[in-house]
């Protein structure tokens, strides 16, 4: 990992090696001519695809997930304690590394060739074979694996992990963030379909229906649910009866209905310990389940929850495909399942009052230490350091051999330079000469540290790095 520090050319401005370093690397990286090393191990990378950065992989070995102090830990702690605590029935796999496979993170989910969020605009690549992973479902398939082979004996798994998106630069925006998916199976009893005996695999959902709901009851926190359970526009796999749809739907949204209950009940304790008023505190959570659709499962839902006077979408889920079921090595007709995924950097903004995403990366003290192991407070506040904003504008090359700029190339320009300093960019205007046909973009930089003031000097050597680095590689005429 690279340090920061200053060299001699830049102590004036004071600008980190990491962010002079990222600019000098990646080029080297684009141009094939040094190994990238990312967990230990090393890549060859190409010049056609490689787009990953030094300052990107800094973040791959922070795993804020796994550090119990931090919110994005507690919140996924507080997760998998809450499904665990019906019948013990997942295993948390939260170790993955964040290299992938192009066939594990596209081709194995059906992602056709052309989809966008295969392009480099979207994903950093290592190189054509591997990239840093874009969402956790790139590990699905062989958590499935280890489910069929009895590798586990248990009957769900839950995976949480960093996952990485080339994206716009703003308070809640990060190019790392953290999703968690799960997912819960029954293997079918075929054969007592032709008895008048129920079929094994029913019962247990039944049974495990009914210890979830037991549960569900005693929360103190009571949820009012609104679902909608018919299937119009929402339409069951053909493999499935309708009883089982039932069953497995309901298991689904009463685990998930756990989950909400126990996470906002301890941000409501928090806040009745804060609040003088604790009468203006809810008592009950209301949620409502909408219907939805996603490539891997059907029937899907979304669930959302009222607060703070808007409802807020949480969770996407549904019961999964038998084509993802059939990949992992299940026979045909044989296994249900169920799973959802979210995103826990977005709840945990929401639940510890986190106004700006940048805060979960950063190192200071006032920030980490307002955190403790199982328990979601409000964050107070440090300090409020000043904005400084910069225009950079530009006029579009019109030949057509030169590449071609997408606004997220714009954005990583952006970071590689500045990091963190950065709160957000924003397209201010855009233009079209009324003669020439060329076409204008002004960008706004909102450049605000965290925790200390920026100088000038150092905000216009920043600056005058983005600009030349857009001139540069894709030949913008400057204004």
């Amino acid at each position: 990992m690279l340090h920061i520090k200053y060299t001699y050319k830049y102590m004036a401005s004071r600008i980190p090696l990491k962010y002079w370093c990222s600019q000098v690397c990646s080029r080297l990286y684009s141009n094939g001519s040094k190994i990238i090393e990312i967990g230990g191990k090393k890549y060859q990378p190409d010049g056609n695809f490689t787009n990953v950065t030094p300052s990107m992989i800094s973040l791959t070995g922070r795993s804020l997930h796994l550090k119990d102090r931090h919110p994005v830990g507690i919140l996924r702690d507080a997760i998998e304690n809450k499904l665990n605590s019906t019948d013990n029935a997942f295993l948390a796999y939260n170790t993955y590394k964040p290299v992938v496979s192009t066939y594990e993170n596209f081709d194995s989910l059906g992602f056709p060739k052309d989809h966008p969020g295969r392009s480099k605009s979207d994903t950093y690549y290592v190189n054509s074979k591997y990239l840093l992973r874009t969402h956790t479902s790139a590990h699905e398939l062989e958590c499935f694996a280890k489910a069929k082979s009895g590798e586990t004996n248990k009957p769900g798994f839950l995976i949480s992990a960093d996952v990485y998106r080339r994206d716009e630069i703003d308070r809640t925006h990060y190019p790392v963030f953290h999703q968690m998916e799960g997912c819960r199976i029954w293997n079918r009893d075929n054969t007592a379909y032709t008895s008048n005996v129920e079929p094994g695999h029913i019962t247990k959902m039944r049974e495990d229906l009914k210890k979830l709901e037991q549960q569900l009851h005693q929360q103190q926190t009571k949820v009012v649910v609104e679902d909608d359970t018919s299937l119009d526009g929402n339409p069951k796999q053909n493999y499935m009866t309708d009883l089982e749809v039932d069953l497995c739907s309901k298991h689904l949204k009463r685990s998930i209905e756990l989950v909400i209950s126990d996470v906002f009940h301890r941000k409501l304790e928090s806040l009745r310990k804060t609040n003088k008023d604790a009468s203006e505190i809810p008592t009950e959570l209301q949620v409502r389940w909408i219907k939805a659709y996603f490539p891997w499962t059907a029937p899907s839902w979304e669930i959302e929850v009222w607060w703070q006077g808007e409802w807020l979408e949480l969770c996407g889920c549904g019961l999964v495909q038998e084509d993802v079921l059939k990949k992992a090595g299940y026979a045909p007709d044989s296994t249900i399942s169920w799973a959802f995924g979210l995103g826990l950097d977005r709840i945990a903004m929401l639940l510890f009052e986190i106004p700006d995403i940048r805060l979960f990366w950063t190192q200071d003290e006032r920030f980490q230490k307002q955190f403790q192991k199982g328990i979601i407070n409000t964050f107070k506040p440090y300090s409020k350091y000043p904005s400084t904003m910069r225009d950079v504008a530009f006029w579009l090359p019109q030949t057509e051999n030169v590449e071609k700029i997408h606004e997220n190339d714009l954005m990583e320009i952006v970071r590689n330079a500045a990091g963190d300093l950065v709160e957000s960019v924003k397209l201010v205007d855009e233009f079209v000469h009324p003669k020439s046909g060329k076409k204008s973009l002004c960008y706004r930089i909102n450049y605000q540290s965290m925790d200390r003031n920026l100088t000038n000097n150092e905000i216009n050597a920043l600056q005058e790095e983005v600009r030349n680095e857009l001139s540069r590689k894709y030949n913008v005429h400057l204004r």
